[in-house]
């Protein structure tokens, strides 16, 4: 692992070649596709189109030149901003210095001290200033909100943040994250909350000027075609970006349904391990994030699935005879068999499992009487302490018959399936 100096010894020299947006071509070929059909001299047809190209260009060059100086000046190296001040990370020679402050009714002033921003995430160092004898408190952690960060083709979320006590015991000193904000906007808006003791909302607009080529960096962006199969499908790897303040995965599931558990996945940087994620998303689409990578001397990035939803096909009905309280092994996972109780509608049968494992409840039912009785429902389930440091999560089946139940018939179950498969990350890391 190399240190922060070495780091920024290694990325003091920035790429020369400056690259237009990855939306740049698309934006041209659209201006230019709303020329009229109709017929023309074609060589006026070649000036006028070359002259609209030529003035496409100026005013995007002239517009959104600080975008495309980001554009053209990403690094390679992965600086770990998440631990500094903004003091330190100017330090670094990263980050936009704002300064920008406004003051509320009560005299709390609010201090946005500066920003920087890459392809995942756009994160705000600020003050909290509360006045002079009055002490920040944790009451003011639910007075006080961020709300959504606006600009050009911005409209970003919050996403958390953090923070502790200033130099005295007026003052907070925070970061917070938004969602990745536009690089082609010169002016952002941020509209913070403040919360009234009668519940009145006071919202606060500040805007500043932002410079990407000052703000923004990133260190990896790159498509990815890796896939992993599953038992109701498969998961789809389909980009990495790594910058200085996280690396996000994303991809996609392709599967018979979206999954209740994501399971777990590691990330490998040279052989060794760097980091765990759980995926978060939104049907189809997922992401995983991980720290930011801890070197820029790069040989290898390999993912690892630990574990995902699995689904296992019970082939046998399931003895329900006695004695209770048994346990049953079917594949991976343990059932038991707790009880099976004759009731004053039929019969109820208790099973406990894993807290993750499912019985699949499509077509479960039991034989009895030489007769299939499907289930008449099903209660919440509750935990059953084995007082041995071990809980197990039982059920109540119940089943409306007079005679007793032989056998369980069930199609499978859901559980968290150990998988450790890897996949190589291809990434050209001579960029």
């Amino acid at each position: 692992m190399t240190t922060i100096e070495e780091k920024l010894e290694a990325h003091k020299e920035t790429l020369n070649q400056i690259h237009a947006p990855l939306d740049f071509e698309s934006r041209l070929r659209s201006a230019l596709h709303n020329v009229p059909t109709k017929k023309r001299n074609r060589s006026k047809a070649r000036a006028w189109i070359a002259s609209a190209a030529a003035a496409f260009i100026l005013i995007v060059g002239v517009y959104e030149y600080p975008a495309l100086a980001y554009y053209g000046s990403k690094l390679f190296g992965s600086v770990s901003l998440n631990s500094l001040s903004f003091a330190e990370v100017m330090e670094q020679g990263i980050g936009q210095r704002i300064n920008k402050s406004t003051t509320f009714k009560d005299g709390t002033v609010l201090t946005i001290n500066g920003v920087i921003a890459d392809d995942n995430v756009f994160r705000m160092y600020y003050t909290i200033d509360r006045p002079a004898g009055t002490e920040y408190t944790n009451h003011d952690f639910v007075r006080y909100s961020f709300d959504q960060l606006q600009g050009f083709l911005t409209n970003s979320k919050p996403l958390g943040g953090g923070g502790h006590p200033g130099k005295n015991k007026s003052q907070f000193v925070g970061d917070v994250d938004f969602e990745p904000v536009s690089p082609f906007s010169r002016t952002l808006t941020l509209t913070f909350n403040e919360w009234l003791d009668n519940g009145e909302k006071i919202s606060y607009p500040l805007s500043f000027e932002f410079e990407a080529n000052k703000a923004m960096k990133s260190v990896i962006k790159e498509g990815l075609s890796e896939s992993i199969a599953v038992d109701k499908g498969t998961i789809y790897y389909d980009s990495i970006t790594a910058s200085p303040t996280s690396t996000l995965i994303k991809g996609h599931y392709e599967l018979e349904e979206y999954p209740r558990f994501s399971g777990e996945t590691k990330l490998y940087v040279n052989g060794t391990e760097v980091g765990r994620s759980r995926a978060g998303g939104s049907n189809p689409d997922f992401q995983l994030k991980f720290e930011p990578l801890p070197t820029d001397h790069i040989q290898s990035l390999e993912l690892e699935l630990v574990n995902f939803e699995g689904y296992h096909k019970i082939q046998e009905p399931i003895l329900l005879a006695s004695p209770s309280d048994r346990s049953i092994k079917i594949g991976d996972e343990k059932f038991w068999i707790r009880s099976v109780t004759q009731t004053a509608a039929g019969y109820d049968v208790v099973i406990a499992r894993k807290q993750f494992t499912f019985l699949d409840t499509d077509g479960l039912s039991i034989r009895a009487g030489g007769n299939v009785i499907p289930v008449s429902s099903i209660s919440e389930e509750r935990q059953w302490d084995l007082k041995n440091g071990n809980i197990l999560w039982e059920q109540t089946y119940s089943f409306i018959t007079t005679d007793k139940p032989d056998f369980l018939l069930v199609e499978g179950y859901q559980y968290i399936k150990t998988h450790k498969k890897k996949i190589s990350i291809p990434v050209d890391y001579n960029k």
